[in-house]
């Protein structure tokens, strides 16, 4: 008995492709990696939050223009400009009603503020049930007639959480303006912080108990930094000079050279020596020249005996070593010493002053109206 294959298991070997599957090689649009979605808004939630940004704008623009034309200044402009008869009728007619209109929508915040607290605490939105208040402290103190102006923050809140959905709330040459003041204000904040730190760090660095304090303290907590960039800077630039004293070029024998022709010239110019070699007839004069010119080889040989000795490759590290360990801990107890740092740390700080002082946002073409 014979058991056909069923087609599942063997699946034909020149299957057409799916619509959105590519057949070329060289398209690479499905090895690119994907834009991460944004999360579906839920449009009940996205149209309540639309709802509520504008009612709160109308609230707040009502609120500025009756406390605009309630005040003295406007009542003198209306004298001003012969309108204190509409001001009066507003006075007299619209100001109750608007008033009692920002009551019941101060009622409303509330009750609204109180259900979504019951729903963040049955959802368990937050660590504990009392954080809701916390968390939205603009909502709660909002909803005081006198700080009605806080209001503002949970539009602005509203506004950002749009925005990040991808809701254009604002048009972007406004939003690009905002943002340029408010690094504007943080920027002038920060600088006069800052300029104002500075200004104080110098008057204690005027103090010498002060000045000696923190040039110990700076040197003592870098002590083995110092050492080993004044040990490298030491190999790396001295090291090199001394090797050359041992070596047979014109620079290596300038010294050895130098000390032949003294002993030398030292012979020469002794008379003694001379008178007494003079006393030998006929060779006097011959063993008084070969005499300066075995003077000068000695010399030259004791020279360059003298540095294969003492300029080798580890006397020398060792010579460098012992420099770098006794500058590094050097002390501090030192007028020249504390009066070179202190320069250099009164030009950092006026080179940082300087700045800091740079206004950036000036620079920028938000400026151009």
């Amino acid at each position: 008995m014979t058991v056909s294959a069923s087609p599942a298991a063997n699946p034909p070997t020149n299957s057409k492709p799916l619509p959105n599957q590519s057949t070329n090689p060289l398209d690479t649009r499905s090895q690119q990696p994907q834009r991460p979605m944004r999360p579906k808004p839920n449009r009940l939630k996205l149209t309540y939050d639309i709802v509520m940004i504008i009612a709160i704008s109308i609230d707040l623009l009502l609120i500025s223009v009756d406390a605009i034309l309630m005040s003295n200044f406007s009542s003198n402009v209306a004298g001003w400009l012969a309108l204190s008869d509409g001001l009066s009728w507003y006075q007299s007619t619209l100001h109750d009603p608007l008033r009692t209109a920002g009551g019941f929508f101060t009622l409303f915040l509330i009750g609204e503020l109180i259900l979504r607290w019951a729903i963040a605490i049955k959802e368990q939105v937050y660590y504990r049930w009392f954080f809701f208040p916390f968390v939205h402290w603009y909502e709660v103190l909002g909803c005081f007639p006198q700080l009605r102006a806080l209001r503002l923050f949970r539009a602005v809140v509203i506004g950002r959480r749009l925005y990040q959905l991808g809701y254009q709330v604002l048009p972007q040459p406004w939003l690009n303006r905002i943002k340029f003041y408010i690094n504007l204000v943080l920027e002038e904040l920060s600088d006069r912080v800052i300029l104002t730190t500075i200004h104080n760090y110098r008057q204690q660095l005027t103090d010498p108990e002060m000045q000696q304090s923190l040039i110990e303290s700076t040197i003592g907590r870098n002590r083995k930094e110092i050492e080993s960039v004044l040990l490298s800077l030491l190999r790396k630039e001295l090291a090199p000079q001394l090797q050359k004293l041992t070596d047979t070029s014109e620079g290596g024998n300038l010294i050895a050279s130098e000390v032949g022709n003294a002993i030398q010239n030292g012979l020469a110019n002794t008379p003694e020596l001379r008178r007494y070699l003079r006393l030998i007839p006929i060779a006097g004069s011959l063993i008084e020249s070969q005499l300066q010119h075995v003077g000068q080889n000695i010399g030259e040989n004791v020279v360059h005996a003298l540095n294969e000795r003492l300029l080798d490759a580890e006397r020398i590290d060792a010579l460098m070593v012992a420099i770098a360990h006794g500058v590094a801990h050097i002390d501090t107890n030192n007028t020249a010493l504390d009066g070179l740092i202190a320069r250099i740390i009164a030009d950092s700080l006026s080179e940082f002053e300087a700045q800091i002082k740079v206004q950036q946002w000036k620079h920028q073409d938000m400026l151009n109206f």
